[in-house]
């Protein structure tokens, strides 16, 4: 039997959910499973209760009324870097673009199972808390690219460019291995966590938009190549 985290322990979760039935039922879940659990039945509502309380982690519908669910997200990701994962049966690649460009640290669809979206919320805190890309004073050089790893900066001939954290973290590891071939697994391993349960499509939005951030033609890439069916590699020789 799962150990349960006691009251002092347990993780904190607002579920932003405008249909009352998986309101209901996310509760009663979730609280069975130790979370301690706050609503919220539309955007504003949810906002509300994340600027008013202290949470852990933000479960986030992307349809709601009054504030849409990307909105909510965009104003948390203002002024905090709580995980956030959005729970929507809308499941288009632009959804999940957008949903990455504005900070989300995964997504799930619906209908899903309770024990799936419970390994989600665990593997999500797990990273959070092993997190650890700030070695003090280091910097890598390649090219026209540099990173100050401690101030988590980037800089693309001279100018500075903003990076999400997973994109830093993937640009990262592709700088300290140039001209190597880093298989999916391994990046969303060391990227993801190796108990990442999301689907892989979400390596390939981060490239897709580290490739719009760094590359001159994103559509015709120097930096990043693409490895078909096995990876991605960081070109040294190309201009």
């Amino acid at each position: 039997m799962t150990k349960r985290p006691s009251r002092e322990e347990r993780v904190k979760v607002l579920i932003v959910e405008d249909e009352a039935s998986f309101i209901d039922a996310l509760t009663v879940g979730l609280e069975r499973e130790g979370f301690e659990i706050t609503t919220a039945s539309d955007g504003q509502q949810g906002l509300a209760s994340f600027q008013e309380g202290e949470f852990d982690i933000v479960l986030l519908d992307l349809m709601l009324p009054k504030m849409s669910g990307l909105d909510v997200c965009r104003a948390i990701r203002a002024t905090s870097n709580v995980p956030i994962i959005i729970v929507s049966a809308k499941g288009e690649e632009v959804d999940m673009v957008l949903m990455l460009e504005i900070g989300a640290d995964d997504y799930v669809t619906k209908p899903y199972r309770l024990r799936e979206l419970v390994a989600r919320i665990r593997a999500v805190l797990r990273r959070r808390e092993n997190r650890d890309l700030t070695d003090a004073d280091e910097v890598i050089a390649l090219g026209n690219i540099r990173l100050d790893i401690d101030a988590r900066r980037c800089f693309v001939d001279g100018e500075e460019i903003k990076l999400r954290k997973k994109e830093f973290a993937l640009l990262r590891l592709l700088l300290e291995n140039p001209g190597r071939v880093l298989t999916r697994e391994v990046l969303i391993d060391r990227v993801w966590g190796s108990d990442y349960v999301g689907d892989t499509k979400t390596l390939d939005v981060h490239i897709k938009r580290l490739r719009t951030l760094i590359e001159q033609e994103p559509k015709n890439p120097t930096h990043i190549s693409t490895i078909r069916g096995v990876g991605y590699r960081y070109e040294v020789t190309k201009a």
